[in-house]
């Protein structure tokens, strides 16, 4: 009875450990490089800009999306303009580099789905060919990394402002009704 008891349990844990493993495997974005060209001294970052082709499929092959018969789609890294895992697999890319990227449901489209394409709990495959490659400019670092703070100090700023302001207008001395009086007796 005892050595069925062990059994039961090892099998229990083992089945739960494989399991596990299955969902780590797809909790994680993955990301192949299917071709890279041979000069490859520039990589993408946050804030650069990219024109990609891309091909996104369900795992079963379905295809769900694919940019192959329009322009590329121009994506700023950063933006938020794709779904999470596609943006993210395309930091560190270079011009003309092609990726698989394999995105776990959370860094998709999550429990919901995109119904009636993309049901939810999804896994998807892309596979993108970068075309091209534009680095942000110091300018364009600067408004978005500066601009934002800027922006985050100006509106304390203007609360207090704003504050001071009625604080004043609420504490000036008001004309008395006994002044107005005086003021319209004298006149007469």
């Amino acid at each position: 009875m005892k050595a069925t008891g062990v059994f039961l349990l090892l099998l229990a844990a083992f089945t739960c450990g494989a399991a596990q493993g299955e969902e780590n495997a797809v909790e994680e974005l993955q990301v192949e490089t299917l071709v890279k060209p041979e000069t490859c001294s520039v990589l993408s970052t946050m804030g650069d800009t990219l024109r990609i082709h891309y091909t996104g499929k369900l795992t079963d092959g379905k295809v769900i999306d694919s940019s192959l018969s329009l322009d590329p789609l121009v994506v700023e890294l950063g933006k938020r303009t794709v779904i999470a895992g596609l943006e993210q697999s395309l930091v560190g890319v270079c011009e003309g580099q092609k990726i698989k990227a394999t995105i776990p449901s959370h860094l998709a489209y999550g429990k919901k789905g995109y119904p009636p394409t993309i049901p939810g709990d999804a896994v998807l495959e892309f596979e993108v060919e970068v075309v091209a490659l534009m680095q942000q400019t110091p300018w364009q670092k600067m408004v978005n990394d500066v601009f934002p703070l800027v922006c985050l100090a100006l509106v304390p700023t203007l609360l207090g402002l704003v504050g001071l302001y009625l604080y004043k207008k609420a504490n000036a001395e008001k004309p008395s009704k006994k002044k107005a009086k005086d003021k319209k007796s004298k006149k007469k």
